[in-house]
């Protein structure tokens, strides 16, 4: 588990910069930072690169598992895709499916993003990272309509699937129900929307912020200058 771990960021969550890293940021890689963390680029054209493209490879330390769930699952894709296209053409093909992919994508990365880009939430550097905390504080509990916590799969109980994901998915609600200490304040739809604002950690305040937190810390280095 890589939770809200600053040291090890990138792996099952939205990449997301601290204030000090981004300021220190040579000019291409901020603008190519903003451009990644705009919700126009990052619920579209990032969705569909992450699951149609970067998903079908492998990290080289994974293991013979991983490896040949991936292969095969390339395997499938093509199969499918290929048959689908020989039966109604390529032009047809697309027209479904394009529509179809960026919904499921743009959802899936949302689910995603806002299960660790929440206030209040937790971050820290690796030597202070706490497994509990960053599974209890660093994950949301996303409290979705019964319908679409049946679509889902009960993946809004994320802050007890970091804790144990060997607790299968239709188990999650029945444990936090039984026990108290999972019962955490929920993340509503309508309190998750501002998670869109969200751009950076502030490290000394040890909270998610915008880009207009970024004035306060310009500030003093203008008067100095």
């Amino acid at each position: 588990a890589t939770a809200g771990d600053l040291d090890r960021r990138g792996v099952g969550d939205v990449y997301t910069m601290t204030v000090e890293e981004y300021l220190a940021a040579p000019w291409y890689k901020k603008i190519g930072y903003r451009i990644m963390r705009s919700p126009m680029i990052l619920f579209t054209i990032g969705a569909m690169i992450v699951f149609v493209v970067t998903h079908r490879f492998f990290e080289a330390e994974s293991g013979k598992r991983e490896k040949s769930s991936v292969i095969w699952t390339n395997i499938a894709i093509a199969a499918v895709v290929g048959w689908l296209m020989l039966e109604i053409g390529w032009a047809a093909f697309l027209m479904v499916e394009l529509p179809i992919l960026l919904i499921a994508c743009g959802s899936g990365v949302w689910l995603f993003y806002v299960q660790h880009n929440f206030d209040p939430s937790y971050w820290e550097r690796h030597s202070n990272w706490e497994f509990f905390n960053a599974g209890m504080d660093g994950s949301s509990f996303y409290k979705l309509p019964k319908l679409l916590q049946w679509f889902t799969g009960n993946i809004g109980f994320h802050h007890i699937h970091h804790l144990s994901p060997k607790i299968p998915n239709y188990k999650l609600e029945e444990c936090h129900n039984e026990n108290p200490v999972f019962q955490i304040e929920p993340l509503t739809i309508r309190r998750s929307l501002k998670s869109l604002y969200y751009r950076l950690w502030d490290e000394k305040e040890k909270m998610l912020v915008g880009w207009n937190a970024l004035k306060k810390y310009r500030m003093p280095n203008m008067k100095t200058d």
